[in-house]
């Protein structure tokens, strides 16, 4: 009796510390990718961002988008120069952060736009524009 409870507890002992080990295991994965790659659904700098052509698109959507909510002319649109910086995002689709240079009333600023695409359902909204903070 004594021995089988003995067999029984090391048992018990030996599935806590494997399911412990699993786990933590799981957490390091999840913090570097096992491959010292970023957190799933992190921010992803977009290099090369003047040459990229989606990336380009998307900031002259985002523009087109913004003048056609303010009502086109109406107060002064603001005219796309570029993209000056990217980022993207991976969630239910792909969510981009751009640094948008425009012209407003002859003078260059700088927007901050998010876009939402979902390529799989051809779908692209803007989510949020404004004049930059930085």
């Amino acid at each position: 009796m004594a021995r089988r409870t003995t067999v029984l507890l090391l048992f018990l002992l030996v599935i806590t510390i494997t399911i412990l080990f699993s786990v933590c295991s799981c957490f390091s994965v999840l913090e570097t990718n096992g491959f010292g790659g970023k957190i799933v659904g992190g921010w992803k700098e977009i290099k090369d961002v003047k040459n990229n052509k989606e990336v380009q698109q998307l900031g002259r959507f985002s523009v087109e988008e913004y003048n056609q909510r303010k009502g086109g002319d109406v107060g002064g649109s603001i005219v796309f120069s570029e993209v000056i910086e990217a980022k993207r995002q991976v969630v239910s689709g792909l969510k981009y952060l751009l640094k948008v240079a425009v012209e407003e009333n002859e003078i260059a600023d700088t927007f901050d736009a998010v876009v939402v695409v979902k390529p799989w359902i051809r779908s692209k909204e803007l989510v949020a524009f404004a004049p930059s903070t930085k």
